[in-house]
């Protein structure tokens, strides 16, 4: 087909577009549905991605945690409860034997207690008790002040390092290093604060402290306390190597015969990738279920559109044949035309997207942190991939009007009233 027979065709097609206004518009009502659908669906998830990569990085890619539970839930809740604690000595046991990472570091938690500072009373507080290990992995960064020392540690001293979080409600516009506040009636001695790491699956962990482990079971008691060992591998490409080792060591340690299963868990961000992969699945699964069903209403739309235009048009069809139109000529001419119908939808879908997803995050995600990952913009892909489908589900529409409209006989179709 010549560059002229294509701009022909074009120029009649919008023509046709601009005579029937309300109709193209009413046409394309199904796939600015299914495109908006589409769009708005993939933004919540390139979201949801990248607030989990910040999760990752905060948990560390090449760090594991040998625990008594399954963070990810993935084993049966009643027979992990009834596993043993691992205890502190265990833990040191593990620490000396293993010898292919970075460095271990223990920690046990007591959730939703309280703190004083001054004569005001702060609720909801997660106290972590832990060593100087922690300080040297990602959680563990400090923005004010620095981390507490071997030495603090051996000594079981009272000093503390404060979440994000915690600093802010306490302290406001005052210097948090060298304050005292009180933890189940004892006081400590703030010595850094950790930088701010929430994120929407990890919301928490700004808002704990972190104390020397054996000051921690001074506090709270040993008795029937379970430790969670954390590991560093050093780098991703470790991490197999040394989660296989401590998993035999940890076998050892707690003395398992062979053919016993693992009473322990070994949790990892790849477990909670894995989680969000299936979840994700689902989200797309269902949108795309309902994308497909906007798409078969845009698709039957338009081709009725069509089959009514090829009707109201066949005279003109059969003029054009007589002067020696070609039938690939008319084919293009009633494809092009569906298609833009549908591209116009696509067009659209993209305003009205752009401007929701704004609106989204400039009065909800304001006020409300947490969502955060929701940008005030659309993902250059989304659109490119919203253009495609569009184009795509044009031509399907318009293919059999097309091919009925190409096939008439001039003869027939200038003798039609």
């Amino acid at each position: 087909m010549k560059l002229s027979e294509i701009k022909e065709n074009s120029i009649i097609a919008f023509d046709a577009l601009k005579a029937n206004k309300l109709r193209s518009i009413l046409a394309s009502l199904g796939v600015v549905i299914g495109i908006s659908t589409v769009i708005l669906m993939g933004w919540i998830l390139s979201g949801l991605q990248a607030a989990l990569d910040e999760t990752f990085q905060v948990i560390g890619v090449d760090v594991i945690y040998i625990d008594k539970w399954d963070w990810t839930g993935g084993k049966n809740w009643k027979e992990v409860r009834y596993r043993k604690n691992i205890t502190l000595e265990q833990v040191n046991e593990l620490r000396n034997k293993l010898e292919t990472a970075e460095l271990t570091f223990p920690s046990s938690t007591i959730w939703m207690r309280n703190i004083k500072f001054e004569n005001e009373v702060f609720n909801g507080i997660n106290i972590t008790g832990t060593s100087y290990e922690h300080g040297l992995t990602p959680t563990g960064e400090t923005l004010l002040g620095r981390y507490f020392t071997p030495y603090e540690q051996s000594i079981n001293s009272n000093v503390v390092v404060i979440g994000y979080k915690v600093y802010e409600t306490m302290f406001k516009d005052k210097y948090p290093i060298n304050q005292t506040i009180k933890i189940n009636g004892i006081k400590f001695n703030i010595v850094g604060v950790i930088k701010k790491q929430g994120t929407l699956w990890l919301d928490f962990i700004d808002n704990q402290v972190f104390i020397p482990i054996g000051t921690f079971l001074k506090l709270y008691g040993n008795n029937n306390r379970n430790i969670s060992i954390g590991i560093k591998a050093g780098s991703e490409s470790k991490l197999d190597l040394v989660r296989e080792e401590a998993r035999g060591l940890m076998r050892l340690v707690r003395n398992l015969k062979p053919y016993d299963e693992d009473d322990f868990s070994i949790n990892e961000t790849k477990a909670f990738e894995r989680q969000t992969q299936q979840l994700k699945l689902y989200v797309w699964g269902i949108g795309l279920a309902l994308t497909v069903l906007s798409f078969i209403v845009g698709i039957i739309g338009i081709m009725n559109i069509m089959f009514v235009s090829v009707t109201e048009r066949t005279k003109e069809i059969g003029i054009r044949k007589a002067l020696g139109a070609k039938k690939s000529s008319i084919l293009f001419q009633f494809i092009f035309e569906s298609s833009l119908l549908s591209f116009v939808g696509a067009i659209v879908s993209l305003i009205i997207c752009s401007v929701l997803v704004y609106l989204v995050s400039l009065f909800i995600v304001n006020q409300m942190p947490n969502l955060a990952f929701l940008k005030p913009y659309l993902p250059f892909n989304l659109l490119i991939i919203a253009s495609l489908v569009s184009i795509f589900v044009g031509i399907l529409a318009g293919l059999i009007p097309a091919i009925k409209a190409s096939n008439l006989n001039p003869v027939d179709a200038l003798r039609f009233e």
